[in-house]
């Protein structure tokens, strides 16, 4: 975040030098035991005790927050934990709109909770789009998250996108009482990305035109690439095989990068910066990097984002595969590399610990 420093967390242990498959469940378990046994045992012990928090996710657009909640639920467990999107529920509300006895559950249960200005109806009409002129009230969407987090059973939640705007930045204050959890913890968690990063994921990421797997020719590439001879372009093709080596493609618009976003972008920077600032409340800090000149003392090779480019031997007709250390700038201007998302979580279960006294 431009003109913000976060913090560094320093994952790599001393005297150790085991490595482990970060895209690997069974690795990934024996590498957050390693890395932070102690405080995912702290949390375990935390939550079987009938406890719960409230943890609130902040970061730009595409910046990993279901990614790192899931991981988390993996560390310690997803039982007593739920990661809640805000927008998986508006857009889920919309759809039960179709179904008659779905619909007619939703529509009594916002009779009873709803209070808001915006008559009800019209609300209703701004979320399956019938309205253009209205935008979905805050406190029908919010009425929305509480109908789901009541089906939690007073689990730990991660809530993924409130707020959303500005205007939405008071209700998230009292936002862990207006849920019902009214005697627990609650946390910010800031998730710094810089924006090169948010436009290389956007600009290289491809899906597969069958099964719509997501991959990215920079950061997450496929077992088998081919070059496009007469487009001068390497080509990931689909690992399923199902889809027979389909070639995977780019999405209409990501070539235009973060600017496709930017507005979104813009909002999400300025929340965060809002609330920053903000007393009386923990705060949890994930950096996605970690500046370069550093990055051999505070991590290990493999926690280290590998980044990929290709060169074609036209003799041997054969694809070349570079892979290195992806280097960015980040937003304050200084040479950072990217870290996976497994090291940025197990400075996220140590965060969390000390957030909640443990």
């Amino acid at each position: 975040m431009k003109g913000f420093e976060f913090p560094l967390f320093k994952t790599k242990v001393e005297g150790v030098n085991q490595t482990f498959a970060l895209d690997d469940p069974v690795e990934r378990k024996k590498y957050f035991a390693l890395k932070a046994g102690p405080q995912i045992e702290k949390i375990k012990e935390y939550l079987d005790g009938g406890n719960s928090f409230m943890g609130i996710l902040l970061g730009k657009k595409n910046s990993g927050k279901g990614t790192y909640s899931k991981l988390f639920m993996e560390a310690v467990g997803s039982e007593h934990l739920r990661h809640v999107s805000v927008g998986d529920i508006v857009r889920a509300a919309h759809e039960s709109r179709e179904d008659p006895a779905k619909k007619e559950d939703l529509a009594n249960y916002l009779k009873k909770k709803y209070r808001g200005t915006m008559p009800l109806e019209e609300a209703f009409n701004a979320l399956s789009g019938r309205s253009t002129s209205s935008l979905l009230p805050t406190e029908f969407i919010l009425a929305l998250v509480e109908r789901e987090i009541s089906k939690s059973e007073h689990q730990a939640v991660f809530v993924d996108g409130f707020p959303r705007s500005l205007d939405q930045v008071s209700y998230s204050l009292y936002f862990r009482e207006l849920m019902g959890y009214r005697d627990d913890p609650d946390f910010l968690v800031f998730i710094d990305l810089p924006e090169p990063i948010i436009d290389e994921r956007m600009k290289y990421r491809v899906v597969c035109p069958l099964c719509h797997t997501p991959r990215n020719l920079r950061l997450l590439r496929t077992k088998k690439i081919e070059y496009d001879e007469a487009e001068k372009k390497f080509r990931l093709i689909c690992d399923n095989p199902a889809c027979g080596g389909k070639r995977m493609v780019p999405k209409e618009g990501d070539e235009l990068g973060i600017e496709a976003i930017r507005d979104r972008i813009e909002v999400d920077d300025a929340v965060m910066r809002t609330l920053l600032d903000l007393e009386g409340v923990s705060k949890v800090y994930l950096r996605n990097s970690i500046p370069a000149d550093v990055a051999k003392e505070y991590v290990d090779d493999y926690e280290i984002t590998p980044g990929y480019r290709y060169g074609w031997n036209a003799a041997a007709k054969k694809t070349n595969v570079i892979e290195e250390p992806w280097v960015v700038s980040d937003d304050n201007g200084k040479p950072s590399i990217s870290l996976l998302p497994a090291p940025v979580v197990v400075s996220f279960l140590h965060q969390v610990v000390k957030a909640l006294d443990l």
